[in-house]
This record gives structure tokens, sequence and C-alpha cells, in this order.
């Protein structure tokens, strides 16, 4: 199946500085390009994958789960790590689970994590119901494009596969139980207005993770896809020098841009 325009993953190599940008449940690199493209235009090698089942059809996505989805970014980061002398992890919602999880798995191969309304459980009683319902209900209403911004879209599926939501039901889950392995440096941004992963997630993750470099950030203007939204020329700004802080080989040019 060919792949959304706009959705295609999205790479550039940089200096010595890497960071992996991971995108959310249902969403598509779309959501983070302009994220990855200010970093690529500071010096830093990026990549920004698209998950499996994702950027098509929903239907691809129903035949995936979310050890798909985290090998992909596991993949890309063992080729980062391989390209790079200090690696960093990123991402929205899910993809901010993901790159918990990859900080919380590798240990120093990831120097620092930024996320941005990071997912920590699917919420609301059909979560409860999801490993009956989704042998007799294919799909519900899709999440993308929660997004204060006039004009502003999100390139993503307007229906919620039932077997991945219970897949990343399952992730999370897991996932929680492993974020006291957390030990890097955290950046946590969150929307103080967000219709799909509410404030709770995020205090969790604070509350469950070892790091004692933690900043978190309150975006005000914006909801949850807070990356194609009024704050994220702020995301970009802070995440650049979240990495420029513990990574001043990031060069005179990333560094003067956030100093």
């Amino acid at each position: 199946m060919p792949v959304l325009p706009g959705a295609e993953p999205y790479r550039h190599q940089g200096g010595e500085v890497g960071v992996l940008l991971c995108h959310g449940f249902t969403g598509s690199p779309q959501s983070l390009r302009p994220w990855a493209e200010h970093h690529a235009a500071h010096g830093l090698t990026v990549s920004l994958p698209l998950l499996p089942g994702h950027g098509t059809r929903w239907e691809d996505m129903q035949l995936t789960t979310w050890q798909d989805w985290y090998a992909e970014v596991d993949r890309e980061l063992r080729l980062l790590a391989e390209r790079c002398s200090r690696v960093f992890v990123a991402g929205l919602s899910m993809g901010g689970a993901l790159a918990l999880r990859l900080a919380a798995r590798h240990g120093e191969r990831v120097a620092g994590a930024v996320v941005v309304n990071p997912a920590n459980r699917v919420h609301g009683l059909s979560a409860y119901a999801l490993p009956v319902a989704r042998h007799l209900v294919r799909t519900t209403r899709g999440i993308a494009s929660d997004i204060a911004k006039e004009g502003a879209a999100e390139l993503g599926y307007d229906r919620v596969p039932l077997h991945a939501a219970h897949s990343l039901r399952v992730f999370l889950r897991r996932l929680d139980g492993e974020l006291p392995q957390v030990t890097q440096p955290l950046l946590l941004l969150r929307s103080a207005r967000d219709h799909v992963v509410p404030a709770a997630d995020s205090a969790r993750v604070l509350s469950r993770v070892s790091s004692t470099d933690v900043t978190e950030v309150v975006l005000e203007h914006s909801y949850h896809v807070a990356t194609l939204d009024e704050d994220a020329d702020r995301i970009f700004e802070e995440s650049l020098a979240f990495i420029g802080r513990l990574a001043p080989s990031v060069g005179k040019e990333g560094t003067a841009a956030v100093g």
C-alpha cells in the first residue's frame, strides 16, 4: 500500500549528535516533520521513521502490534548509535512512550529523552472492554488533529483499529513497569489543554522515572498535537537547548541558536 503524501519517513545526515523522533498512534512523521527539519537545520543527525501500519490506511494498522512499532524505533536507534557519538530520543504521545522505553532498555546508549504529551495508559471504560470488543467491532472514531491552531491539521487515520488499540494498552501497561529504569535527563512538555492524553499521564511518567535531571514545561496555547500547534517553536527551541546542554558538540551553530 503506498504511503500517503506527507507521511514519508525523514532522515538527515548531520553531525556527531543524533536525535530519533517517534510519531504517535495512528499518526505519521508529518506531525513531527517541522521538529525534525528544525534540528536538522542546526546540524543534528535526525531520524524520523514511519511506524509499521501507519501512514497508509487503517486496515494496514489492524495487522500490526506494539512489538512492530517498537522494533522499528529500536532498529533506528541502533543505526543512529553506529553513526553518532551521542543519541537522544524524542516523541509525541505514543511516540513519547516509545522513546521512554528506548531510554529504559538502552541505558547509556541514550543520552537524554524529550517527550511531548506522553501517553501512559488508554483511558476510559472502553479500555477495559478492548480485549473482548476488538473481536466484535473493528474500529472506533479517530483521534487525529487535536490542534488549537487555525488551519493546522495532522495527517492521521480517521478510524482507530481496536486490535491496535488493545495492543497499545498492553504496551503502555508494560512500559509503566519499566519507567523506573529511565535514568537519563528528561525534558517533558505537556499541553495545558489536551483532549487525547490527560495531564495525569505526564504526572505518572514524572513520578515513575528515576531521572534526577528533569524539566517540565507547560504549553499554554496548544492541544495534543503540540508539535503542529501554537507552541511548536517553543518545543523545538527547548529541545534544542536541552540537547545542546547535554551535548555541547552540537557545534557553534546549534549552541548559538539556543544560548
